[in-house]
């Protein structure tokens, strides 16, 4: 027998308790016959005004991220989802294999993250190389980003970080600014842009500047609900987040986390 609504798959997500953008994203993402079950790192919604602050919002999520998988684990889901950026991008490549191979032992399950997500949608569009990167973030958390990006063997045009003032606050970012931030970062030397911060609100944005600016542009939330999918052999496509979810319908060929890609 089999979960009558997630008789396909049952993805355990977890995520911030701040976050008010990757379940509702999710959920419109969603093909009939998967089901997504949150569970929430408890976090407070203290203020970042400092990279210091940032960092210790960084020390809270660590401290609750294992708790919120034991918790999402009681439902029995058949696949895990991470619905948090920051920490999969943390440390560089090498870290987030580290993390990935924890939370695979802690759960039992194989794993979605954001970092593998965005390695294999830009795999999707040929030899790309150059992107730029919008972020939520304080320097602290760009800095990360742009390690990690490096290791991949991307170089990385330009990055804007947006320096929001709390994690709720992330979800306030509107489609104005996320589109201004678009805009900023692109350039004829960028091949691709990329979003990061699952709880930036920006999976239908995205899709309609790809169609614009003709050259991919990638929200976090779509590239791993897309990966999650992919991942589980489930091809659906859908409509509205860009063509990651309507031309690529399984993960590329031989696409692994570990392997840096070369760059000049």
């Amino acid at each position: 027998m089999v979960d009558s609504l997630g008789w396909r798959k049952k993805f355990g997500v977890i995520a911030p308790s701040t976050n008010t953008s990757v379940q509702p994203e999710f959920e419109d993402m969603r093909p009939r016959g998967v089901t997504n079950h949150f569970s929430r790192v408890w976090i407070p919604d203290d203020p970042v005004e400092s990279d210091e602050d940032f960092n210790r919002l960084m020390e809270n999520i660590r401290l609750e991220m294992d708790n919120a998988v034991h918790r999402i684990l009681t439902c029995h889901p058949d696949y895990l989802v991470m619905g948090m950026s920051s920490e999969t991008f943390w440390g560089g490549l090498q870290t987030s294999i580290e993390l990935k191979a924890r939370m695979e032992k802690l759960s039992g399950l194989n794993v979605a993250m954001g970092s593998d997500a965005c390695q294999a949608a830009l795999k999707c569009y040929g030899d790309i190389k150059r992107i730029a990167v919008i972020t939520p973030y304080w320097p602290v958390g760009d800095k990360n980003v742009l390690q990690f990006f490096t290791d991949c063997g991307f170089v990385v045009v330009r990055l804007k970080g947006l320096k929001c003032k709390s994690p709720v606050l992330i979800a306030h970012v509107t489609e104005d600014e996320l589109a201004d931030a678009i805009m900023e970062v692109n350039g004829d030397d960028v091949e691709a842009i990329v979003q990061v911060g699952t709880n930036l609100a920006m999976a239908r944005l995205a899709g309609m500047a790809e169609k614009m600016l003709q050259k991919p542009v990638l929200a976090i939330n779509t590239a791993t609900y897309w990966y999650a999918l992919r991942d589980n052999g489930i091809e659906d496509t859908v409509e509205g987040f860009g063509s990651l979810l309507t031309d690529f319908t399984t993960l590329p060929k031989n696409f692994a986390a570990t392997p840096p890609i070369a760059a000049e």
